[in-house]
C-alpha cells in the first residue's frame, strides 16, 4: 500500500467500473451551460458534494464508516492519539485545569480518536474531561459511554477542539479558467460529467483574488476556500477559551496547484470525483487563508516532534537487557516515523488558533 496525502490507497486509479471517465482519469467534460444555470441535473459541485457527502443516502453516512475506504493519521497509528492526549493535558494547563474541560473531536467518524485520546489520559485528568466527538452519521455501537455523540460543536467550551482532516471535506465550489482566461463554476452531473457554468462574481470572486488567483490562461482549476474559512471560524468561535486545530493536506500562496485537487476515494483506492454518495469527494485545503488572528501554521512532523513523537530509534542496548521491550519501542519507532515521514504524513499542515490562552506548542 502507498500514501497519497491521508489518504492510503492500494495504487493509483485505473478507472471507475460504474462511472468511466476520459483515458486520463479524470471527469469527462460536456459543452457549456446555457447561462450557467442546471443542465441535465447539473449544479456546482458544492451542492452535488453536499448531498453525496452528507445527504441521507451520503458517503459519511454509510455503515462501514471512513475507516473503510481510507486512513487516516488516527488509524495509522495510536502515538497520534497519545500525542493529542498530551497537547489536551497542555491546554488544560493553560486553562487553569478546569472542572469540565472539554475535547471536541471534529468530523469524528466512528469516533477512533475520541476513544483513543480517552484512553491515553492520565486518570486525573480523564475523570474531569468531557469527550465529545462531532459527527453526522449515527453513534457507533461499542463506543465508550463518556463519550457525547453530538452533531455540532458545544457552544462556549473550554479546552481543545480538533479537526483531523475536516476542512477537505467541506464542500467547495470548484472554477476553471475558460478560453478567454474568465474563471467559470465548474458544474457537475449525477455521473460524474463537468460543464462550464457563470463566471465566478461577488464574494467568490474576491475570495479568488485574494487567496488563490489564477493567471488567464485556459483550463486552470482552483477550489474556493470561502466556505471552509467560515466553517473554522464558527468551529473556533464555539470555544470560549482553549485551542483549535485543523489537521489536513494543505497548500499556501505561492504553491497552489495548477490544476486544483479534486478528487475521490473508495474501498482504499483513488477514484475519479463522482458525486453519488459511493465515495469521499476531497480537496486538498488554502490553510492559509483560514488562519485567524494570534494563529500558525507548522507541519504535523513539526507538531507531533513537539509532542514527543521522534520516530528515534531504541538504543541497541536495550536488545540486550530487554529483548521483548526493544521489539516494542522498535515498532513504536516505525509508527512514528510513519506519521512523520517527509512525502507523506508528516507533510500534512496543522493549524494552532488559541483562544485566551498561550500557544502550547510555542517554543
Amino acid at each position: 500500500m502507498t500514501a497519497d496525502g491521508d489518504r492510503v490507497h492500494e495504487g493509483p486509479a485505473e478507472g471507475d467500473q460504474e462511472h468511466e471517465g476520459p483515458a486520463d482519469g479524470g471527469p469527462a467534460h460536456s459543452g457549456p451551460a446555457d447561462g450557467g444555470g442546471r443542465t441535465d441535473g447539473a449544479r456546482g459541485w458544492r451542492e452535488a458534494a453536499r448531498e453525496a457527502l452528507y445527504g441521507p443516502r451520503g458517503f459519511y453516512r454509510r455503515p462501514e464508516g471512513p475507516a473503510g475506504h481510507f486512513r487516516t493519521s488516527v488509524h495509522a497509528s495510536p502515538l497520534f492519539a497519545i500525542a493529542v492526549a498530551r497537547l489536551l493535558c497542555r491546554v488544560d494547563e493553560a486553562l487553569g485545569r478546569p472542572d469540565g474541560a472539554a475535547f471536541v473531536d471534529m468530523a469524528a467518524g466512528r469516533g477512533e480518536l475520541a476513544a483513543g485520546v480517552l484512553a491515553a489520559l492520565p486518570p486525573e485528568v480523564a475523570g474531569r474531561i468531557r469527550i465529545c466527538a462531532v459527527e453526522v452519521a449515527d453513534r457507533p455501537a461499542g463506543l465508550p459511554e463518556r463519550i457525547e455523540w453530538l452533531d455540532a460543536p458545544p457552544r462556549g467550551v473550554r479546552g481543545l477542539l480538533f479537526a483531523n482532516e475536516w476542512l477537505d471535506n467541506v464542500p467547495v465550489d470548484v472554477v476553471e479558467t475558460d478560453g478567454a482566461g474568465v474563471p467559470r463554476r465548474v458544474l457537475v452531473r449525477p455521473d460524474g460529467t463537468e460543464l462550464p457554468g457563470a463566471a465566478v462574481d461577488g464574494e467568490d470572486a474576491a475570495w479568488l483574488e485574494r487567496w488563490w488567483p489564477l493567471p488567464p490562461e485556459e483550463g486552470l482549476r482552483a477550489e474556493i476556500g470561502l466556505p471552509r474559512d467560515r466553517a473554522w471560524a464558527g468551529a473556533v468561535a464555539s470555544l470560549e477559551a482553549g485551542l483549535a486545530v485543523a489537521v489536513d493536506y494543505a497548500h499556501t500562496a505561492g504553491a497552489r496547484p495548477p490544476f486544483g485537487t479534486l478528487t475521490g476515494f473508495r474501498a482504499g483506492r483513488e477514484v475519479p470525483p463522482v458525486p453519488d454518495g459511493s465515495r469521499d469527494l476531497t480537496a486538498h485545503v488554502a490553510l492559509d487563508s483560514c488562519v485567524l488572528p494570534g494563529g500558525r501554521l507548522l507541519t504535523q512532523r513539526e507538531a507531533l516532534r513537539a509532542l514527543g513523537v521522534t520516530g528515534a530509534r531504541p538504543p541497541l542496548s536495550l536488545a540486550s537487557s530487554d529483548p521483548a521491550g526493544y521489539v516494542r519501542a522498535l515498532a513504536s519507532a516505525g509508527e512514528a516515523s510513519e506519521l512523520t515521514a517527509p512525502g507523506g504524513l508528516g507533510d500534512f499542515t496543522w493549524l494552532l488558533q488559541p483562544v485566551g490562552v498561550p500557544d502550547p506548542l510555542a517554543s
